[in-house]
């Protein structure tokens, strides 16, 4: 059986990846730290376990939180990445940075609470606050806590 592999670049292609298997969720996210980063009203990430990521090219990092390191292309300025100590074992993309977005079907929202309050996505997938263990169906079906 042949393994699932999906990859993705930056803009310019001077930052490319592989992820082998199944992505871990693919999530909307509404927090102010992603809009910012992204420039956009609302995120939309896939996570995958760091160990089934190969990067070609290098990646250029800023600290955006404690504990939060946010990847991008230093030439033509991408957002790839998101990696957190709270996730340390995952490595979760923006999805238009995938070669094949539409493959990727989002099935929640997080920091919901944070949305921009014009934004309203009728799409019927569930809402949370935030990403916490105290509402652990928000980490996803196969997060490893």
């Amino acid at each position: 059986m042949k393994e699932e592999t999906s990859s993705g670049k930056c803009l310019c292609g001077r930052v490319r990846f592989k992820a082998a298997g199944s992505p871990l969720w693919v999530s909307h996210c509404h927090c102010n730290s992603c809009r910012r980063s992204t420039g956009a009203p609302v995120t939309t990430f896939v996570g995958y376990n760091k160990d089934d990521v190969t990067f070609y090219g290098q990646r250029t990092f800023y600290a955006s939180s404690p504990g939060v390191r946010r990847g991008f292309c230093a030439d033509c300025g991408t957002p790839l990445t998101y990696e957190s100590d709270r996730c340390d074992a995952e490595v979760h993309f923006y999805i238009s940075v995938m070669d094949l977005p539409d493959k990727f079907i989002p099935d929640r929202h997080v920091f919901y609470g944070e949305r921009l309050s014009w934004l309203e996505l009728n799409d019927g997938l569930p809402r949370f606050s935030g990403i916490d263990r105290d509402e652990p169906s928000s980490w996803g079906p196969k997060h490893s806590r």
